[in-house]
């Protein structure tokens, strides 16, 4: 399924690349007719490769007049960009939505792939042996630290400022 995976994505996103509104709407079962697939794994590629972590906003409508709208949201049109970013990470961050966010920043060319495959390999779950709960709090800690430190971002990731799981 992964090479299914990664064809729909590239997909969606090259629709998303042409698109001058940063914006794709599509029939769910026409794209799923399209990759000779079941509907369920459109929803596991948007529910993966298309979340807010990912810089995406997705909506959905089931039935038979049904569609997909899939928005980039960059982060250039946010007002403030990194107290955006903090806010996302909040307090606590899984693996998954640590990458994603820093796919998002390379993607966006805030961070270099230099950058990006440093602060990839200090978040990793291998370098993090300890209990889950902590280590997800240390891994919010730390990719705020490293955040701040690459973009000048400094102060913004002091307790206070930035705890919650908002919308980017």
């Amino acid at each position: 399924m992964g090479r299914l995976v990664d064809e729909i994505e590239r997909y969606l996103k090259s629709l998303l690349a042409e698109s001058p509104t940063g914006r794709v709407e599509i029939q769910r079962n026409a794209l799923a007719l399209r990759f000779r697939c079941v509907p369920s794994q459109i929803n596991y590629v948007l529910m993966t490769r298309f979340t807010l972590h990912h810089g995406f906003y997705v909506e959905s409508r089931r039935g038979g007049g049904g569609f997909l709208r899939i928005s980039r949201v960059p982060l250039a049109s946010r007002p403030n960009p990194a107290r955006e970013i903090f806010r996302f990470i909040g307090d606590v961050l899984s693996e998954a939505e640590a990458l994603a966010i820093v796919e998002r920043l390379e993607a966006e060319g805030l961070l270099s792939r230099r950058e990006a495959v440093l602060v990839r390999g200090a978040l990793s779950r291998g370098i993090m042996k300890m209990v889950p709960s902590a280590r997800d709090q240390l891994r919010a800690s730390l990719l705020k630290a490293m955040l701040a430190a690459l973009l000048g971002w400094e102060g913004l990731g002091q307790k206070g400022n930035g705890g919650g799981n908002g919308a980017l």
